[in-house]
């Protein structure tokens, strides 16, 4: 079982950092492109800004960094034995749960009482 879950964890992480390249490719191309143009797309009513974009695929790439830390994280539980654990109670993370998000720490009260 150990090794369907790493494997799975294994596959996400991969996809994540697939898409994390991706977008700093789309930030450098925004970059690049902004550099060389003088559009004042600031004022540009037909459609977005070059900041907006750039913001975007920057915040884009933020969320898959903090994917693949939860990830490394969840993979590191998994060595030490403590994966399916709470890291705030100490219980069980439901295993619906762990399919539907299989790099969470918490379980679903911890989960809870922490957005409140």
């Amino acid at each position: 079982m150990d090794e369907e879950i790493r494997a799975r964890l294994l596959k996400e992480r991969a996809d994540a950092v697939a898409r994390l390249r991706g977008l700093v490719v789309s930030f450098d191309d925004i970059v690049e492109a902004a550099r060389d143009s003088n559009l004042d797309d600031e004022h540009d009513p037909e459609g977005t800004t070059i900041a907006a974009e750039r913001s975007l695929v920057g915040s884009l790439a933020d969320a898959n960094e903090r994917q693949v830390a939860e990830i490394d994280a969840a993979l590191a539980r998994l060595a030490v034995g403590t994966y399916g654990r709470c890291v705030r109670c100490g219980g069980d993370i439901a295993p619906g749960r762990l399919e539907a998000r299989p790099s969470t720490p918490v379980c679903i009260t911890c989960a809870a009482s922490s957005n409140s």
